[in-house]
């Protein structure tokens, strides 16, 4: 795999890691950097912890063989041994101790690159790339636990109202083979992506953005929640035992809609993609307007795709919609600067070439598909991360508007069980 990384870049992305750790977890207080016993969420200072954990486990004590700098880390942090639920129960540090360790550990893994120079070697940078995508993973999991034990808003501020309004319509894509995945040619790439292998896809047509706030509120409005021909059996027992009637979230105030955003209620934006709804609401949805979700195969070829001649050139992919370029403020609603998502009609720049919008940002996207390895599959060093919830998720593309910007691109692949709607996911649909 080749290695277009370099020892002042992981440097930066470190101290940015760590920069928005502290900026989601400082300002609470110990109560509720334990918080209540949830299967959601873990408790925060638990999982401040096990980040300091899996750096040092996964750089320093696998790469160099070190000594821990906590004696006691792996019977505390080790999330493939201990169960969730005894998390809350276990003698951890106190919060400065907790915090200390994961200074410790940054530094020492600061140190540790600077005697490099600038060329790190390759398991080397892969195994920097790791914990540094790892702890983006959590930073916006500590994100979506504030909003769903209702803590105020991380340090920031919310977008300002935005009139760039609706998207409809759907795009033609013609179909036609693709590789589907990732090729071997980045830094770091996740074993659930690898490798790029080609898929054959009937010519079909994607909406240009997420589905809206006013689109489901049609459905809610229209009695979908109650409407037994809208749901699949597994999603009509979730809907009765969750006791669901709108979208997580969602109250009536009179006539309008609003919506809790962290600790405080504002009015649903109209235009603003639907947000905190799970897959089988999103299918439910689907029914109703006589839609379906895509798969991760037409998303990702929606996604990243050449057209040349009206058909699909699927030997060049773009990293991102937009190109190859990094994303920035001008292509994507990420790295939590906004608080929230925005208007699906925003952020034109960073359509992909068949004018899909917003494919990157704003919201995860559930897709029809549910999480399989691909051909070939072997797990990487970090067994954990894919191969055991193979068959028992489905699969969301795309990021949302809390996911740091060098975490997500278009082959990346997230999961979540079918129920869970308390991460930043929506979704887009496709012409049946």
């Amino acid at each position: 795999m080749a290695n277009f990384v370099t020892a002042a870049e992981l440097l930066a992305h470190l101290d940015d890691a760590h920069a928005r750790t502290l900026r989601l977890i400082t300002d609470l207080s110990p109560d509720q950097m334990l918080g209540p016993r949830l299967p959601i969420v873990n408790p925060p200072i638990w999982e401040v912890g096990h980040l300091a954990w899996f750096n040092e486990y996964w750089v320093l004590r696998n790469l160099d063989r070190r000594t821990p700098l906590m004696i006691a880390a792996d019977s505390l942090y080790d999330s493939s041994a201990i169960a969730h639920d005894r998390r809350w129960d276990l003698p951890l540090p106190s919060v400065a101790d907790t915090l200390a360790y994961l200074q410790a550990v940054k530094d020492t893994l600061g140190q540790r690159l600077r005697g490099h120079g600038n060329s790190v070697p390759e398991k080397d940078a892969y195994f920097y790339l790791l914990v540094i995508f790892h702890q983006d993973m959590h930073t916006e999991a500590f994100t979506y636990m504030r909003q769903t034990l209702g803590y105020p808003a991380p340090a920031g501020a919310f977008a300002k109202s935005m009139s760039d309004g609706p998207l409809p319509g759907d795009l033609d894509v013609p179909g036609g083979r693709f590789l589907l995945g990732a090729a071997p040619t980045r830094s770091f790439v996740f074993d659930n992506e690898k490798w790029a292998h080609p898929v054959e896809l009937a010519p079909f047509r994607i909406a240009r953005a997420p589905v809206t706030n006013m689109e489901f509120a049609s459905f809610v409005d229209d009695h979908g929640y109650h409407r037994r021909e809208f749901w699949d059996n597994p999603g009509w027992e979730w809907r009765m035992q969750a006791g669901m009637e709108a979208p997580k979230y969602w109250r009536r105030n009179g006539a309008d809609w609003e919506m809790r955003r962290f600790d405080r209620w504002t009015v649903l934006a109209p235009h603003a993609p639907v947000m905190h709804v799970n897959w089988h609401e999103a299918q439910a949805w689907c029914r109703w307007a006589e839609r379906r979700l895509p798969t991760e195969a037409e998303w990702e070829m929606a996604a990243a795709c050449e057209v040349a001649g009206g058909h699909v050139d699927g030997t060049r992919k773009r990293r991102y919609p937009w190109g190859n370029e990094p994303p920035t403020e001008t292509h994507a609603n990420l790295n939590g600067r906004a608080l929230t998502s925005i208007d699906v009609a925003a952020l034109p720049q960073g359509d992909s070439a068949f004018g899909c919008r917003q494919m990157i940002g704003n919201v995860w996207e559930w897709t029809a598909s549910t999480f399989e390895p691909y051909p070939g599959f072997s797990p990487d060093p970090y067994r954990d991360y894919s191969e055991q919830w193979f068959g028992t998720r489905k699969v969301l593309r795309g990021g949302s508007w809390a996911t740091p910007a060098r975490l997500v691109w278009n082959s990346w692949r997230n999961f979540y069980t079918p129920d869970r709607n308390d991460i930043f996911a929506g979704f887009r649909t496709c012409a049946r």
